[in-house]
């Protein structure tokens, strides 16, 4: 599996076009975990949707938005539809990476313990949290991901606006036999599995619009996912 990024992570630039790597975090940045809990129709409703029928299950669309009065023509403005393709996310030691095929992009999504002190060489590494350093939302579509290889997940949400809080994050498990659709706008990062790495058929919208939260930057905290069943 190819890493685009091999320098240490401590090291790593942060180009502000991507948001794929962070800036150097200054050791012991405060913490947020949100709430654990099942992923449900009940739980899920106003972020997404259970998937069992990945290839045939809709990802909504949305029309561009007119820029004045005049309306946009019927049966245009959503014609770029969707792609598709394998999303991986993998642990090198205490650092997760993921890569998304449908968008051909890599990102550094967080660590395992405090990323001042984290190793990619970690010989026996605590991987029951992630430490998330940014999220984002897909204006133009919203995102399904299915496990292609049943692994249990945990993916954070929050519901669309733009005046986000980090205690506004609710983390969903997902026990590997279903996968998640999410709604546009809502604000997700990844989905991270339960095991040292997943492969997750990707589906969303192909215009790819993407707004950013930098979580130390403008709140001064990471987001502590915790990586395990509900109690």
């Amino acid at each position: 599996m190819e890493v685009q990024e091999k320098a240490p992570h401590q090291a790593l630039e942060h180009r502000e076009q991507g948001y794929r790597t962070p800036v150097t975090i200054p050791a012991g940045m405060p913490t947020v975990e949100p709430r654990l809990v099942a992923a449900m129709p009940e739980s899920l409703a106003g972020y997404g949707t259970i998937v069992t029928d990945p290839y045939n299950h809709p990802v909504e669309i949305v029309r561009w938005p007119a820029q004045g009065w005049r309306a946009i023509d019927p049966d245009t403005g959503d014609e770029a539809g969707t792609t598709e393709g394998i999303f991986s996310f993998w642990w090198q030691g205490e650092v997760l990476y993921g890569r998304n095929e449908a968008v051909k992009d890599g990102y550094l999504l967080g660590w395992s313990r405090d990323p001042a002190h984290a190793s990619e060489t970690a010989a026996n590494p605590d991987r029951s949290r992630i430490l998330l350093w940014h999220v984002n939302y897909h204006p133009d579509g919203g995102q399904l991901f299915y496990p292609l290889d049943k692994t249990p997940f945990v993916v954070p949400l929050a519901k669309p606006g733009d005046d986000l809080e980090p205690k506004d994050f609710v983390a969903f498990y997902c026990d590997g036999s279903f996968g998640v659709c999410l709604h546009p706008n809502v604000w997700h990062e990844g989905v991270f599995p339960l095991a040292p790495s997943g492969r997750f058929f990707d589906k969303q919208g192909k215009v790819h619009a993407r707004v950013s939260c930098n979580m130390p930057a403008e709140f001064g905290v990471l987001l502590s996912v915790p990586l395990r069943q509900p109690d």
